[in-house]
C-alpha cells in the first residue's frame, strides 16, 4: 500500500480483514492526508486540516467506520435541518425536508428555501441524467432564488468547483445520492471530536489488531515494471523486491502518481479550499452549520472549543493576506450569530490543491482502479469514483482498489 490518506486506509482495511499480509508505506509522518488533525501552536486545540461534511446516505462512508469501530464518531441531527443566513438582505431560514423521497416538504413555504416556489425545484430533475461531458450551466438555468440560495452554494461545496463550470454528471451523481433520496439520505454528519479520531487512528488500530505494518516517513521514490507486473518499489531507504502474489495499491496524490505509473492519465487542474478557525466557544443553541449566502464565508461550524469557517472554490482566496481574510470572516460569523465583533484567536488554514477542478474535461482524465498492470491498482478521490472529490468517494476508490487487487490476487 502506497500512501495512508483515507483512500489508501479503506483498502488496507478491507484487505486486513480479508486475511491479506497489509504493508503500508507513507512519505508523511503522519497518517491521514488531507483527511488529518493536528495540534496548532497558536490555538492550542487540536484542529482538522478542514471542515469535512459527511451525509448520512454516504454508504461506504459509513460501512467503513463500522468495520474500523468508530461509526459514533460522527454527529449530527437527527433529521435533516439545513440553517441559511443571507448576508445581503438579512434573512435567514431553516430548510425541513421529510425523511422519505416523496418530497412533500417542498408544498409547505416554511419548510423550503425561503422565496421559492415549490415547482422551481422542477429544476433539478435536468441533473439525474444530464450526460457525461455536460456543464451544470448546459444542463440547467443558474440563476434564480433555488439557485442563488440552495444549488449554488451546495453543489460549490460538493465539487469545489465554480458550479456553473463544474461537471453536470458529478453534479447529478450527489442529486441522486442525497436531495433525491429524501432527507434521510442528507442529514449532516461531522468528525467528532476530530477527523483523525474518526477516520484516521481507528484504522491504524484496526490494522495493527491484524498484524499490518505501517510505516510513516517511508517515501516510494519509484516503481520497476517487469512485463505486466510491478516488480519493485524503490524507497527512501533502498529497495522491496515484490515477490509473487504481491499487489500494489498506488494511493498517492495525482501528481506524484503520474510520476510513477508510465503513460497515466489523471486530472491536472485543482482548486483551493480555504478554513478558518476562532478559539471562541458558541454560546449554546448555536446551529452546528449556517450555510452563508453573499459573504466571504460559505459555510460557518459550530464546534465545542471554536468556530470554524469553510470557503470551497477559494483560489482567489488562497493568494490573499491571511489577516484580512481573518477579519471577513469573523465580520461574516459575528453577523450570522449576533457575536462581538472583535477579534478572537484564529488561525487560516489554506489548502491549495484540495481538489481536482471538477469540469467535465477534468473528470474525463480520471482513470479506473485497475491499470494495465496486473498486480497495481489505483486508488484516490481523484480516479474514477463516480463521485467528485469527498469522503464518500476516496473510502470507495480504497474499496474498489481493493476488490481489484484481491482479484489479482487469486
Amino acid at each position: 500500500m502506497i500512501g495512508a490518506g483515507l483512500a489508501g486506509l479503506s483498502a488496507a482495511v478491507r484487505l486486513a480483514d480479508g486475511g491479506a499480509a497489509v504493508t503500508v508505506l507513507e512519505a508523511a509522518a503522519q497518517a491521514g492526508g488531507r483527511c488529518r488533525s493536528y495540534v496548532d501552536p497558536v490555538l492550542e486545540m487540536t484542529l482538522d486540516n478542514g471542515n469535512h461534511l459527511v451525509l448520512s446516505g454516504n454508504h461506504a462512508t459509513f460501512a467503513y467506520l463500522r468495520l474500523i469501530g468508530a461509526e459514533d464518531h460522527l454527529v449530527g441531527p437527527d433529521q435533516a435541518v439545513l440553517d441559511f443566513h443571507d448576508l445581503r438582505t438579512g434573512e435567514a431560514w431553516t430548510i425541513r425536508p421529510n425523511p422519505g423521497a416523496l418530497a412533500w416538504w417542498l408544498l409547505s413555504p416554511r419548510r423550503r428555501v425561503l422565496g421559492t416556489r415549490a415547482a422551481d425545484y422542477l429544476a433539478l430533475a435536468g441533473l439525474l441524467a444530464p450526460g457525461a461531458n455536460k456543464r451544470i450551466d448546459q444542463v440547467i438555468a443558474c440563476e434564480g432564488v433555488l439557485w442563488d440560495r440552495l444549488l449554488e452554494p451546495f453543489l460549490l461545496s460538493a465539487l469545489n468547483t465554480e458550479a456553473k463550470s463544474a461537471s453536470a454528471a458529478l453534479a447529478g451523481a450527489v442529486i441522486r445520492e442525497s436531495l433525491a433520496r429524501g432527507g434521510d439520505a442528507y442529514r449532516p454528519r461531522v468528525a467528532h471530536p476530530t477527523l483523525s479520531a474518526a477516520f484516521i487512528d481507528p484504522a491504524l488500530a484496526f490494522l495493527a489488531a491484524r498484524g499490518a505494518t505501517v510505516r510513516l516517513g517511508a517515501p516510494v521514490r519509484a516503481m520497476t515494471f517487469d512485463g505486466d507486473r510491478v516488480s519493485a518499489l524503490t524507497t527512501g531507504d533502498g529497495g522491496i523486491a515484490l515477490e509473487a502474489g504481491d499487489a500494489v495499491v498506488l494511493a498517492a496524490p495525482p501528481w506524484i502518481s503520474q510520476t510513477m505509473v508510465p503513460g497515466l492519465t489523471a486530472p491536472d487542474a485543482f482548486n483551493a479550499i480555504v478554513n478558518g478557525h476562532f478559539r471562541f466557544a458558541p454560546p449554546p443553541g448555536l446551529a452546528p452549520i449556517v450555510g452563508v449566502i453573499g459573504g466571504t464565508a460559505q459555510w460557518i461550524f459550530a464546534f465545542d472549543d471554536r468556530l470554524s469557517v469553510t470557503v470551497s472554490g477559494a483560489d482567489d482566496l488562497a493568494d490573499q493576506n491571511r489577516e484580512d481574510l481573518a477579519q471577513r470572516f469573523w465580520a461574516d460569523i459575528a453577523t450570522v450569530h449576533g457575536l462581538p465583533a472583535e477579534l478572537p484567536p484564529w488561525r487560516i488554514v489554506k489548502e491549495r490543491r484540495a481538489t481536482f477542478a471538477a469540469t467535465p474535461e477534468q473528470n474525463a482524465r480520471r482513470p479506473g482502479a485497475a491499470t494495465r498492470w496486473g498486480n497495481l491498482a489505483l486508488a484516490g478521490d481523484w480516479t474514477a469514483t463516480g463521485l467528485p472529490a469527498t469522503i464518500e468517494g476516496a473510502i470507495r476508490s480504497g474499496e474498489t482498489a481493493a476488490r481489484a487487487t484481491a482479484a489479482a490476487r487469486g
